[in-house]
């Protein structure tokens, strides 16, 4: 009877030993130290961030109140006092909408494919570390590219009349191609992360792969699949070198007739002339104007700022929703 109570108490007290270990209760002076310095990153990150958007929105705010339904609807123009952003938003607004008609089903097709039917091989591994490797190529690359597919061969797909090759398409689809490898990459990492027991559970009743696929893995990336969208999104409205190589026209140049106020929900706007936000800011920015250098390019900024949030929160009040579809 001692015996066994000896043996008790040993056990209890290694058992004790184990669950302070576990739970933590001696100070890890190096953890602490790591967790500081990670949360003064994220502090010197925000404020810089902060920082940033305080002198934009200082300096090109007054313009809003000043000549703010002008400059949303005015054109391009070399004076500082008619210029607006109204051609910029809508080149932005095409090249997002042609990214997301392009490389959204390109994009979810090919990871569907690498995830769900390529066997696992050399092949299969070979053209994932390319994919992920076009992700990290320079964005003049892209631009090159794009001039040389879309603007050189393909020029009387991307125009009206075969003349006017350096169209709004060609930009819309050269950054399509840019964004494409991203769009691969967070559909495959979406759909690994379902889990496996969703798949063997329709198997288990006689699901197809097809049908397991679209009733079960697809719903379940789904949010994920639109946090991709809203990443390549965001990344192709903010690009400006792979325009510039395509064709984009400058901050200063004049009306175009595709580039109207009125020519925002025409897609005949796709073979025209184009501008983008990224371009007017760049030509802008480097101006020896003050009103171009300071309130103009600041201003533009906030719209481009305000468009591409307007963008996100579409994507983001879509994955909320799946997500809150998914959990219940």
């Amino acid at each position: 009877m001692a015996l066994t109570t000896i043996e008790s108490s040993a056990t209890d007290a290694v058992r004790g030993r184990v669950a302070r270990s576990i739970e933590g209760r001696r100070v890890d002076v190096k953890g602490r130290l790591f967790e500081a310095a990670l949360v003064l990153c994220l502090l010197v990150s925000l404020a810089i961030l902060a920082l940033l958007l305080a002198d934009v929105i200082g300096d090109g705010w007054s313009v809003y109140p000043r000549r703010g339904q002008n400059f949303l609807q005015n054109g391009l123009s070399q004076n500082p006092v008619k210029a607006g952003i109204a051609q910029g938003l809508i080149g932005s607004f095409w090249i997002a909408v042609t990214v997301v008609v392009v490389a959204l089903p390109l994009g979810v097709g090919a990871a569907i494919y690498l995830e769900e039917y390529a066997p696992r091989n050399r092949l299969t591994s070979f053209i994932e570390v390319n994919v992920r490797n076009l992700a990290g190529v320079p964005s003049v690359v892209y631009g090159l590219l794009g001039l040389a597919v879309f603007v050189e061969v393909f020029n009387g797909f991307t125009s009206a009349d075969g003349v006017g090759r350096r169209t709004l398409l060609a930009a819309g689809l050269t950054l399509a191609v840019l964004v494409l490898p991203i769009m691969i990459i967070t559909t495959a990492e979406a759909i690994r992360a379902v889990p496996q027991a969703l798949r063997e559970g329709a198997y288990g009743v006689g699901a197809t792969r097809w049908e397991v696929i679209r009733t079960q893995v697809l719903p379940y990336a789904l949010p994920g699949i639109l946090t991709g969208a809203l990443l390549s999104i965001a990344r192709a409205v903010g690009e400006a070198a792979p325009l510039i190589l395509v064709g984009a026209l400058t901050g200063l140049a004049g009306r175009s007739p595709g580039l109207s106020v009125g020519s925002l929900l025409d897609p005949s706007s796709l073979t025209e002339r184009f501008t983008a936000m990224p371009n007017v800011i760049t030509t802008w920015a480097k101006l020896p104007k003050a009103e171009f250098n300071t309130t103009d390019t600041a201003a533009a900024i906030i719209g481009m700022l305000v468009f591409v949030l307007l963008v996100n929160s579409i994507a983001i009040v879509l994955r909320n929703r799946f997500e809150k579809k998914r959990s219940s």
